[in-house]
Order: structure tokens, then sequence, then C-alpha cells
């Protein structure tokens, strides 16, 4: 192969058909027709010896060559942007369109203020929430496909950075009506009632002590410190049960509502269901450490002036949740 006959504008178009898995949506991000996105892949094609992309009925699947080079491919366009000195990034006129992963209960607490946010400050900016629950999050994040990861994790590889979004402990909620509404609740008393968990990932899943490892990126797979129930229920004769874990926080207030099972769950999200829902919110009776939900992205996106202006907007949006936690 040789270097010199690659035009940019090949890996421009390589990019876009990357990301989008369909030349015609990465013929409209790149102003240019179908046929010539399929012109430019076929010279890049020749140039590279590999078809890169296959046809398939989910759209244009990368080859393992297209999935090597993608994440460099990436960081490397956005280098030559940066030192070539692109216009100042505006707001209010920026046209970007920004994929996040997280949860539903993050999308519900997070992501809806956010997106109202944007609506003034970046109107033209568009939002993709994908689940990061999926597998290989972190691989996601390395190719690209993933602009920002919130969630808690428990350790994060140097290609990654982060920023801190809020500080959670737990907490629970219950029905209205429900026979430990009033007053603080023990120990005892909340092992006389059964538990509703969330958990987004079990040991079929790779999860080893609450947290799925891939790619050296550990994301959490409870919604809530097993190790630290556990602890608090040593010894003793009495110990809650956990009678349902579900995988999607957002089912829980409909279990609530007619039974006298107490949901265990991240104290924002109790907060929430306490002003949208009607639920009880009660701190929990045992001491848990602090959980930090964090935002995470690849390294080379850190001096993006967009992704940075993005960055920003998600901790001021933050706040209003963080003020929100039971405590």
């Amino acid at each position: 192969m040789n270097p010199g006959r690659i035009d940019l504008n090949l890996l421009r178009v390589f990019d876009a058909v990357y990301e989008d898995r369909n030349l015609v949506h990465a013929g409209r991000r790149l102003h240019l027709s179908q046929s010539a996105v399929s012109h430019a892949l076929g010279r890049l094609r020749e140039v590279l010896g590999d078809d890169l992309f296959v046809r398939t009925a989910k759209g244009m699947e990368p080859t393992a060559r297209a999935v090597a080079m993608a994440g460099p491919l990436r960081s490397a366009l956005l280098q030559i942007q940066s030192t070539l000195g692109d216009e100042p990034f505006a707001p209010q006129t920026a046209e970007r369109g920004f994929v996040i992963a997280a949860n539903d209960y993050v999308t519900m607490l997070l992501l809806g203020r956010l997106s109202r946010r944007l609506a003034d400050e970046g109107p033209l900016m568009d939002l993709t929430v994908r689940p990061s629950t999926r597998l290989d999050l972190a691989g996601q994040i390395d190719i690209g496909r993933i602009d920002i990861a919130i969630g808690v994790f428990a350790g994060l590889p140097e290609r990654f950075q982060s920023m801190e979004v809020w500080r959670e402990t737990q907490a629970l909620t219950m029905r209205r009506g429900h026979p430990l509404e009033g007053g603080k609740i023990d120990k005892a008393e909340l092992a006389a009632y059964p538990l509703v968990t969330v958990s987004l990932g079990g040991q079929d899943e790779g999860a080893i002590g609450g947290f799925i490892m891939e790619r050296g990126l550990a994301r959490q797979s409870e919604m809530f410190d097993r190790q630290a129930l556990d602890d608090a229920y040593e010894g003793s004769a009495l110990a809650p049960r956990i009678r349902l874990s579900v995988a999607h926080s957002l089912a829980i207030p409909a279990l609530l509502r007619d039974t006298d099972m107490i949901a265990l769950v991240p104290s924002p999200l109790a907060a929430e269901f306490a002003r949208t829902d009607g639920l009880i919110a009660s701190v929990a009776p045992f001491a848990a450490p602090q959980s930090v939900v964090m935002a995470v992205w690849h390294q080379r996106n850190t001096h993006d002036p967009a992704h940075a202006w993005l960055r920003k907007q998600i901790a001021d949006v933050a706040q209003g949740v963080a003020d929100s936690i039971v405590s």
C-alpha cells in the first residue's frame, strides 16, 4: 500500500460510513450523493486491498480491518481538524450529533434535563442515547461510536478520561400507605419485607463483585451495593429477601404500587420516584459507601471544543440532580 495514494476525503467518507453504517446517511452528513460515497469507498478499498464494509440487512457492517482502523483514524481526523484551526465552535449555530450511553435511570434524571438545555443552548445539535448495559461498551467508546458513557465504573483504562457527575448512596422507596411509611426504618423492619433491586447484568455476562470488566473498563452490573447489604445483616438471624430483580429501574413504581415490597435503589432515583410517581423515599438503615456516577470519554476527544462544551452542559444540569439526593 502506498499512503501517498490516499486522499484525505476518502478517509472522511470511511469515518462517516463507519459511524452511520449507511451510505445515504453518510452522504447527507458529507453533502455527497450516495453514488459519490460508494465511489469513494471503492477507491479506498482498492488502495487498502480490503472490502472494509459488507452490505447486510442491518446496514454496512465493517470488516475486521475497518474495525481496527476506525478508532485511530477518528483520532487522526480530529487532530488534523484541530491543527488546521477550524472556525471557533459556536453552540447556537453548530450542527453536531452526539451519542451518549446511559441506563434508563440516568436517562430519566439527567438526559431529559440535558435535552431541554440543548434546545436553548445548542438548537441544531442532536442526541442519540444508547444503553450502557450493552456488551463491549469500552469497545464502542474506542472506535468512536459512543462519545460519552455515563454510569458507575470501578476502574478506567488510561486511554479514557472522566469527570464526576454526582455522588449517590443507597435509599429505599415504597408505596404510599406502606406499613413503614412515616418513620425511620431500622434493619429489623426492613428485613420483614421483600426487596426489589435492579441488576444490569449477572454472572452470565461476566459480572464479578457487582461489576463487568471489558477492555479495562469495569462498569456497574447491579444498582445496589450487595456487599453493604450482606455486611449489615452478617451474624443476624434476620436478613432481607430479594424477591424480585429487574433490569429496568423505571419498572419499579408499577411493581410497588399494589404490594408491600420495598425497592433498594440509588438515592437520586428514590427522590425522583417521590417527586413524579407518588412513592415514599427513605434512607437505607445501613451504611453503604457513596458511589460516583461518572461521565467517561476517550482521551482523543478531550480537547475537541464541541465535546468539551457538551461535558460542561452535562456538569451543569447534573447539579440539579445532585441537589435532590435523599440523605
